[in-house]
Order: structure tokens, then C-alpha cells, then sequence
């Protein structure tokens, strides 16, 4: 009998969540009153994007750092049938922004999107146009079974009851605070007294519970060309803004063709460009398919420099490559060829690290929720949804509740480049909402926040399931390594002994206590059992439906019957 992974690993790993398990239906997400909303679809009758629906705009209550309507995100859905749909809804840029709006402030990888002032991270001029409301809606009335009113109750119940703050959301009001300050709508819900919240604040948003009931009624037109839009276009024109009504109307999600590859004989299906994911992600299982990661077992040096020296490889070809494929040709044939990973893995050494530049020709926030809902008759969801940084653009559009997004800051600030600025042009995004199929079925659907740290981790998560055969809650909780390029980050879980042999190969490490934020995913057995997990880095749950109907011919019983 051969060893386990656990028998090969370097890293020892015990988890700190525990999974869920179900037979009718799954929900996971980084809160547990998202992920509960998303269950009271699935109990009610709702089908899985009934309830990653309801997931989403429940989050936008309860996470409001991460994600809101006003923000964009990813669709990708699997049908009962086996179809695959990715359903764009990313932010775009406004048309009246131009490349050069934005003083950059240095052109090194980890400072090549900052600008000076902070102008394209905080303030009216950091605002894209949203999208995700338009994609939420198209997704529920394509595919789901309840109405707009109904998926939006449980999130207009917590808004306008209240909710009872975690630590993990007033930390990242501490880590806000300062930019917070200077929007009064977040000072008032957010640093009551003039200070951050604590754990246990209770959390009420009244204007933003009376534009969830405003839109249950109108409808999504009631942004994008009733009162509410009109409240946000009409700050924008009193604060410098440049999102308009022109922008407002321009704003439908489009369908993409889902990118495929193979690895270890599962089938794995992400989103194409804009989105890094469902390309990079291939790209690095192709480069690292030629190597034995097994068997040299999860988290030791040999394994982790190979991860690290993908990571490079994708990174370079990224920055020169990857964004909206309206305005950049994106080489996608090329990055997924078998032999270009061939090539690339040639190139990579075992005692070393080194230097990697891009091998396709150059065209020259991180903080975001995700969610995993599935059913019995076969919908999947995985969906990736973000207002950017934390709290976004750190203002709250007057007398909506809504927290505006802050998505410039993912164009590069200088002209030129494959992502810089452009009018109407989508973001590039890491967003991962990932599935892995085998035997045509999906086996696992999973996704996680953290910016730039996304597609990495999620691929980490793969080889993970996939390669050394973790649990689901294994996967999305083992340490992590992260890099672009320059620094190389990696989880505190790893130890001393693998981050000294990594600076031994030449690696510039950096301890971290979390890379990424939090994941979440579902597997699905054989025998259709769904199990879903979350990890520790976020509020992560997953709540199962199980049980069933009574059995037919079953009735109720007035009295006993007398023996």
C-alpha cells in the first residue's frame, strides 16, 4: 500500500474548520448569514443561483468591506445539463476616463498601480462603472426560479434589523478607519464615537435597507435609470466624479466562453480574459504536470520552489498579456499549448531561482468575497464579486447606503500597456471561481478572495485536491506561497526549515501570516454528496441541506390507533 500525502508532507496540516455535508444541497460563503440566505433558497425550493443570489446580496450587508452591488464580478454556472457559463459583470472603465489620468507614482511590479494622492484607490475618481447588479439580475432571471423579490428578503431583513459585527469585519474597519473618517455616511455606521466598531457592534443600515426594498419593487431599473442612479450620478457631477448616466446604460454583463484545460485527468474550467484564472491557472498545472509534486510531497522545498517558479512564469506573461480581450489580442492559444508549457518547464531550475520575463509578446485589491452554491438536479454555481479594496472607494453614495467601489485601481496608471486605461474597458481581474470535472461530472467548485493572491491560491488549492488527494477542508486551509515576480511570501504554516531553503535557492522570502484571504468550495461525490468547506483567513461557512419529503402515502393520524 502506498503512503498517503500526509505520510510524504514536510508540512504537517490540521484544520480548524470543520466541513459540512448534504444530500439536497450545499452553500458556502465567507459569512454565515450569507451563506444561511443562500440555504433558505435551497429550503424554500430555489435552485442553486436562486441561492447564490440571495448569497450575494446578503453579503452586501453583512460584508460590506467586500462586496455590493456597485461593485463587479464573475459568473460561472454549471447547468444540470453540463453546459458552462461565464457571465461577466466586471466594473468597465468610465467613458470619459482617459489613460493618462492618473500620476503613477513607480513602474516596479509591486508598485506599478499606485498613483500619487491615492487618486485611483479613494475618492469619486476611483469609481468604475458597476456592474454587478446587472449581472446578479441576468444570471437569476436566465437560470434561477424566484423573483428579484425574493432572493433580496434575507439581505433587506439583516439591513434593516442589524447584525451583529465579528472581529474580522471591525478589523478591517481598523485597518479603513483613516480613510473612512472623511465619508460621514461610513463614519456614522462604522466608527460610531469617532472610533473603529468593535466585535458585537450592532450593525443597522437603514438607507441601504430602503434601496434593497426600492429595487425589490422597481426592479434593477431603478438604478441604472431611476432615483438611485440618479443619486449617484448627480454626487459624482457635485464631487468631481466621472461615472454618468451614459455610463449607467452602458453597463450589460456578457457571456464568455469558459476556458478548459486537463491535469492528472480532471478537467479544469475557469473564465477566460479579463479574468487571469481560468488561463493562468491551466498554464501553471501544464508547466507543473511534468514533475512529480506527489511524490516529493506537499510542502517541501522541492515542491514549493517548483510552485513558485510557475507563479513567476504566469506573472510575467500576465502583465504582458492579459486583459480585456475588446481592446488587447490576449495570446490564449499560446499560453494553454502543451508545448509552450513544455518549453517553459525546460527553462526552470532545480537549484535555483531566477529571473523570468514574459515568453508571449508584451501589448504594453485585494478584497473581495466568493461563494459556492449547489443542488440535487445538478446547478452549480461559483461566483467571484468585489467592490475592490476594503470598503472600496471609502465613501457611501448620499442617502443610498451604497459603498462605492474602487476598481480604477486595478487599470495600470501608464499608457501604453495591455491594462491601462482605456473608456469602457473592463478591469482585469484574479477572480477564480474555479470547477474540476471528471467523467463529465463536477467534482469540486471552489474560489477565495485576495487580489492578486487569488489565482495563485486557487491553483495552490488544486494541486492540493488534485495532486496529493486533501480533503476539501485540507485544500482550502493548507498554507500557502505567493509571488509576482519579486518577493516571495509565504504562510507562516510552512516553517522555519522550508522558508530557510527556499532563501537558500535564491528565493527573497518574506513571512506572512496569511496570503489571500478567505476560500470556500464544494465537492461532490460520487454518490452526490455534497461537502462543502471553508477556511480559517475569513468568516467562511458552509451550511448543507439534508433530509428530504416525507414518504408518499404518509399521512396524519387524528387519534392512535387502538390494538
Amino acid at each position: 500500500m502506498s503512503p498517503s500525502w500526509r505520510d510524504r508532507a514536510s508540512v504537517p496540516l490540521a484544520c480548524e474548520k470543520r466541513p459540512a455535508t448534504g444530500s439536497r444541497g450545499m452553500v458556502t460563503a465567507n459569512n454565515p448569514l450569507g451563506a444561511l440566505a443562500g440555504a433558505e433558497m435551497l429550503a424554500a425550493g430555489g435552485n442553486a443561483v436562486d441561492a447564490a443570489v440571495a448569497t450575494l446580496f446578503t453579503l452586501t450587508v453583512v460584508e460590506p468591506m467586500m462586496v455590493g452591488f456597485s461593485g463587479g464580478g464573475i459568473f460561472h454556472i454549471r447547468t444540470p445539463t453540463g453546459e458552462h457559463i461565464i457571465i461577466d459583470n466586471q466594473s468597465k472603465a468610465p467613458l470619459a476616463a482617459r489613460p493618462d489620468m492618473f500620476e503613477p507614482v513607480a513602474d516596479t511590479p509591486d508598485r506599478r498601480l499606485e498613483t500619487v494622492g491615492r487618486k485611483n484607490t479613494a475618492g469619486v475618481l476611483a469609481m468604475a462603472t458597476p456592474g454587478s447588479l446587472a449581472g446578479w439580475a441576468a444570471a437569476l432571471q436566465r437560470f434561477g426560479t424566484f423573483s428579484l423579490a425574493d432572493v433580496l428578503e434575507p439581505a433587506i431583513r439583516h439591513a434593516s434589523r442589524g447584525f451583529v459585527a465579528s472581529s474580522y469585519l471591525a478589523e478591517c474597519v481598523d485597518e479603513a478607519a483613516a480613510d473612512m473618517a472623511l465619508c460621514p455616511h461610513l463614519s456614522t455606521l462604522y466608527l460610531p464615537g469617532g472610533t473603529p466598531l468593535k466585535a458585537g457592534h450592532r450593525v443597522v443600515q437603514g438607507d441601504y435597507a430602503e434601496t434593497l426594498r426600492t429595487i425589490a419593487h422597481d426592479g434593477i431599473g431603478a438604478f441604472y435609470d431611476g432615483a438611485i442612479g440618479g443619486a449617484l450620478t448627480d454626487h459624482m457631477a457635485r464631487a468631481g466624479g466621472i461615472v454618468s448616466q451614459a455610463d449607467l446604460a452602458d453597463c450589460a454583463p456578457i457571456d464568455r466562453q469558459a476556458i478548459r484545460g486537463n491535469y492528472r485527468g480532471f478537467e479544469v474550467i475557469g473564465p477566460p480574459p479579463p479574468a487571469s484564472s481560468g488561463v493562468h491557472i491551466n498554464q501553471m498545472l501544464q508547466i507543473l504536470s511534468g514533475f512529480d509534486l506527489a511524490g516529493m510531497g506537499f510542502g517541501s522545498l522541492e515542491a514549493t520552489h517548483l510552485l513558485l517558479e510557475a507563479l513567476k512564469i504566469a506573472f510575467a506573461d500576465r502583465v504582458a498579456s492579459t486583459a480585456d480581450p475588446a481592446f488587447v489580442n490576449v495570446p490564449v492559444a499560446q499560453l494553454l499549448d502543451p508545448a509552450y508549457a513544455t518549453e517553459r518547464r525546460a527553462q526552470i531550475r532545480l537549484d535555483r531561482t531566477q529571473d523570468w520575463g514574459p515568453g508571449v509578446a508584451s501589448h504594453e485589491s485585494d478584497h473581495t468575497t466568493h461563494l459556492n452554491a449547489a443542488d440535487a438536479d445538478g446547478w452549480v454555481v461559483s461566483t467571484t464579486q468585489t467592490i475592490n479594496s476594503l470598503f472600496g472607494a471609502r465613501f457611501i453614495i448620499p442617502g443610498t447606503g451604497i459603498v462605492a467601489n474602487n476598481y480604477m485601481a486595478l487599470f495600470d496608471p501608464h499608457p501604453g500597456r495591455a491594462n491601462s486605461i482605456a473608456p469602457g474597458k473592463r478591469v482585469t481581474t484574479s477572480m477564480s471561481p474555479m470547477m474540476a470535472c471528471r467523467d463529465g461530472r463536477v467534482r469540486y467548485a471552489l474560489g477565495l478572495v485576495g487580489g492578486l493572491r487569488i489565482f495563485p491560491s486557487a491553483m495552490q488549492a488544486l494541486v492540493n485536491l488534485l495532486e496529493h488527494g486533501m480533503s476539501l477542508q485540507e485544500a482550502v486551509e493548507a498554507p500557502r506561497v505567493w509571488t509576482q515576480g519579486e518577493s516571495v511570501e509565504v504562510e507562516n504554516g510552512y516553517g522555519p526549515a522550508v522558508q530557510h531553503g527556499l532563501a537558500g535557492l535564491g528565493h527573497a522570502v518574506v513571512p506572512s501570516p496569511c496570503i489571500g484571504a478567505g476560500m470556500n468550495g464544494i465537492a461532490i461525490a460520487e454518490d452526490g454528496t455534497l461537502t462543502g468547506a471553508a477556511c480559517w483567513r475569513a468568516d467562511g461557512a458552509a451550511i448543507g441541506i439534508g433530509g428530504g419529503n416525507a414518504r408518499e402515502g404518509i399521512r396524519y393520524w387524528p387519534e392512535r390507533p387502538k390494538f
